[in-house]
């Protein structure tokens, strides 16, 4: 498996950064193909010694970075992250990897 991690920054307004990402960002990254399962962070995203500069967590699942790169070559893969500059005031740092249990 792989993922892809979006990390989003704390935005300028936290209710309108949810509101956008909830009802308008997650119906058109969902149509990505290729995503296996998409998860999100839920409550303030902390490290062990605080708080930090995020705001919310997204981890995106394919079967192998080929797919991540494959997936957003797509035309629903561009539109989405031309999307995130709609609703990410504070930045966005993304990863991607392949992963495996130990």
């Amino acid at each position: 498996m792989a993922r892809l991690l979006a990390m989003y920054k704390t935005p300028r307004d936290t209710a309108a950064f949810d509101k956008y990402y909830f009802e308008t960002h997650v119906p058109l990254a969902k149509k990505i193909p290729g995503i296996r399962k998409y998860e999100v962070s839920q409550g303030p995203a902390v490290a062990p010694m605080g708080g930090t500069n995020y705001h919310l967590v997204a981890i995106l699942h394919f079967d192998n970075v080929g797919a991540i790169q494959n997936a957003f070559a797509s035309a629903e893969g561009q539109a989405a992250v031309a999307d995130v500059q709609s609703f990410a005031t504070g930045g966005v740092d993304i990863f991607m990897f392949d992963s495996r249990e130990v």
